[in-house]
């Protein structure tokens, strides 16, 4: 629910605005502290643009035999964990937006050396 949220550039307030609930009720939806029902359910997947099965993805391959690579069962992969967080969405996308090819490599090696740095790589 979040990762939509974020893609369609909606503030958690204005979800919560749009649902009747606090922006906190949503943040607990989205942390897995409350439970969503069915009905909430289709309300939110109808103000998100998507489809309720849409939020149910990764149990229907679960489900159908799938396997996400050698990810361990109940861990999310790290591009998920990624793009999930609010910097790295924002970066994303907004790399997403750089049609030159030679400023996009020249972004990806300023960011692999800046890691190689942090972790102690040269």
């Amino acid at each position: 629910m979040r990762l939509r949220r974020m893609l369609v550039g909606m503030s958690q307030e204005k979800l919560g605005e749009l649902l009747g609930l606090t922006f906190q009720q949503v943040q607990k939806y989205e942390k897995g502290v409350n439970r969503i029902g069915a009905g909430r359910l289709f309300q939110v997947a109808r103000i998100l643009g998507v489809e309720i099965p849409y939020f149910y993805e990764d149990v229907q391959a679960e489900l159908s035999g799938a396997q996400a690579g050698f990810a361990e069962e109940g861990v999310s992969p790290p591009v998920m964990e990624f793009v999930a967080s609010g910097e790295g969405l924002q970066l994303s996308l907004a790399f997403m937006k750089i049609k030159d090819t030679k400023v996009r490599k020249r972004i990806l090696e300023l960011v692999k050396s800046l890691s190689q740095e942090e972790s102690g790589e040269e």
